[in-house]
């Protein structure tokens, strides 16, 4: 940059080479299929931008300091330098490069490290440090090439990208969803349009999602309600075709424009998230990001969930901070009209007003800290090794013939060992003979996982209740703490959860007789639409926020008999579970499943992302259960504040 742009004097080449550098050193570039850049030509920047933009970003290339200085002058927060304009059509060409390895089945999914960025450059108008807007290209380059009709951006940068949301604003085939630094528009770019009632004009309204965030400190667990209680719902029920993110790694913890507390991991398990939809095509384009070590870090925690590895165990209180539920609530609130799954959810009273006439204000608590020093302390207490096996099951009769061919054969426990195992400690729960051989697999692959020599596993049983009590039991023993189990179908075993090292979920179609809700057991009755799949609104309305509230380090699921889900609602359960506990998941099903099997293995191996069917928004009935769940547990398990009073958060 030339002397005269003190303003982009964060926005340098080693945001890319130091950001490559960690890459190299976590060994995950020789990880990844590389893809040549190339430069955007002047067609595919017309999709977007004028011909008047284009032709001034053309002629800088040639002009002198004091020129240059005049064109900038023209825009905010932008400056030219004689090699601006290539290299922001290579910004733009490897964007599509990137999206053409996707949609082609080459990569599954991939990461482009490019600048200039691009999310705030609109039609005819280059805007802070964005010269051509790649992402919204790339959006209407695969409409236009691959014949897509819906695509989602989500936009996870600190500064709202306008220049996307004015490009898409009438075009219901994209859906934009930014989160932003806002601060009741304090905060640059300081629009009005920037707020959470900006839902988008004529055909596109409801397809412009902005989350506002009227603070700074943001943390994980905002990030993260964010996503259950807006963004995943939406996103669902739009289900892309493609889900392309403008990743901006400002919103993370130690940059100077952002000013918010979340950290590297948090990417990890946004990313995780957005690799559940269209069928896995991601496509993951830099933007911003100006603390070149927090930058490095969430640049390799994206990419490592990329390339499947385990997702680190989330850090920081999880519980959503006032303004962050201030904030959601109004977002739900202005969406209402535009969405089936919240056409149910009850008038929302916009909490802006209440908050007020209360004259509430939050009390910041800041503390300086040495990002650089910190996070190297952090990386290494969150990374873990990666178990050399990733999915393991035993070998019982013919499962080699229908299950995915990374699951690796592990050899049962020896019968002896079992019953001198059962004697010792199990005793009570084991009656019969037949039960307790069958143990035999789900000790053997248990043992695998809690051991971490396997990363997660599958084994089948003709009582899965029993064994998944079993299961639970022998995990405590084992010296795990806090063990998450969701079972489906009826439960006829259910092990006591009084000591807190265990949470049960019990979705069953009705009350199990004699155990009523407590914090640590939760009946959730729910039977699926046999038109489609409505369990998407249980998973991300109630289960999720209490699994990542409980935070366990070991996740067991279930299937019993009479299960009430299809096999679609649960590989969504496990697909999206997978993001706790290090991934750590051991998936016990009834011996006559053999389809579910298979398609839970999938899901396990990361094989492919689970057909989730049709989508069905839940009934009036089903919204009133969740509601009513949601304000009994939201006290103890605070990832479910969405919404509520403010007497509730005192």
């Amino acid at each position: 940059l030339l002397i005269f742009s003190p303003i982009c004097d964060i926005e340098v080449p080693e945001r890319l080479s130091s950001s490559y550098e960690q890459l190299k050193s976590y060994h995950l570039v020789e990880r990844c299929v590389h893809v040549p850049a190339r430069e955007g030509s002047e067609e595919e920047i017309l999709l977007v931008h004028s011909l008047e933009h284009l032709e001034v970003a053309k002629s800088t290339q040639t002009m002198n300091e004091e020129e240059l200085k005049r064109v900038s002058e023209n825009y905010d927060a932008f400056f030219f330098h004689p090699s601006t304009y290539r290299c922001a059509k290579l910004a733009v060409g490897a964007t599509l490069q990137l999206v053409d390895a996707v949609m082609s089945g080459r990569v599954r999914n991939g990461m482009a490290l490019v600048r200039p960025p691009g999310h705030h450059s609109q039609r005819n108008a280059a805007n802070g440090f964005c010269l051509f807007n790649n992402v919204a290209i790339a959006a209407e380059y695969a409409k236009l090439k691959y014949g897509l009709q819906r695509i989602l951006i989500v936009d996870w940068d600190v500064h709202h990208g306008q220049g996307t949301q004015y490009i898409f604003e009438e075009d219901p085939s994209v859906l934009y969803f930014s989160w932003h630094r806002y601060e009741h528009q304090e905060f640059w770019p300081s629009l009005k349009e920037s707020d959470y009632d900006a839902v988008g004009l004529g055909k596109g309204k409801g397809f412009n999602i902005n989350l506002p965030w009227n603070k700074v400190r943001m943390g994980n667990s905002d990030y993260l309600a964010a996503f259950f209680h807006v963004l995943l719902p939406m996103a669902f029920e739009f289900d892309p075709e493609l889900v392309i993110v403008s990743s901006g790694y400002d919103s993370g913890i130690g940059d100077p424009e952002g000013q918010m507390n979340a950290t590297p991991e948090v990417f990890a398990h946004l990313t995780h998230f957005l690799m559940q939809l269209a069928h896995g095509k991601l496509c993951v384009i830099l933007e911003g990001g100006y603390h070149l070590k927090s930058l490095g870090e969430s640049v390799c925690m994206t990419v490592k969930t990329l390339l499947g590895d385990p997702v680190p165990q989330i850090t920081g209180e999880m519980a959503p901070c006032l303004s962050a539920v201030e904030s959601i609530q109004n977002v739900r609130a202005a969406h209402k009209p535009y969405w089936k799954w919240l056409a149910y959810e009850g008038s929302f009273s916009l909490f802006k007003q209440m908050l007020l006439s209360n004259g509430f204000k939050r009390k910041l608590k800041i503390i300086k800290i040495n990002t650089k020093r910190f996070l190297e302390l952090h990386m290494k207490n969150i990374l873990f090794p990666v178990p050399p096996i990733k999915t393991a099951t035993t070998g019982s009769e013919g499962s080699e013939h229908f299950l995915p061919e990374h699951v690796q054969l592990v050899k049962e426990m020896d019968k002896t060992e079992i019953k001198a195992l059962v004697s010792g400690f199990y005793a009570d729960l084991v009656k019969e003979d037949k039960t307790l051989l069958s143990l035999g697999s789900i000790l053997a692959v248990l043992d695998k996982i809690l051991k971490k020599e396997v990363c997660n596993g599958i084994a089948a049983s003709p009582a899965a209740a029993l064994s998944a009590a079993v299961a639970l039991r022998h995990s405590v023993r084992f010296g795990f703490q806090r063990v998450l189990c969701v079972f489906v179908g009826d439960m006829e075993v259910i092990p006591n959860t009084e000591d807190g090292k265990m949470l049960i979920i019990n979705i069953c179609e009705k009350e199990q007789s004699g155990k009523t809700s407590c914090k640590h057991y939760i009946s959730l009755n729910w039977k699926e639409d046999a038109e489609g799949n409505d369990f998407f609104s249980a998973i991300l309305g109630f289960i999720l926020p209490v699994a990542y509230s409980y935070q366990p380090n070991l996740t067991v699921i279930a299937v019993g008999p009479n299960r009430n889900l299809g096999i679609s609602g649960i590989s969504l359960l496990v697909a999206l579970l997978q993001g706790l506990a290090e991934s750590r998941i051991f998936a016990v099903i009834e011996d006559t499943e053999i389809n579910l099997m298979q398609s839970v293995a999938k899901a396990l191996v990361g094989a492919s992302t689970p057909p989730f069917g049709i989508y069905v928004p839940p009934t009036q009935e089903k919204v009133n259960k969740i509601k009513t769940l949601r304000d009994q547990f939201q006290q103890e398990w605070k990832m479910l504040q969405c919404s509520g009073k403010l007497s509730d958060f005192i």
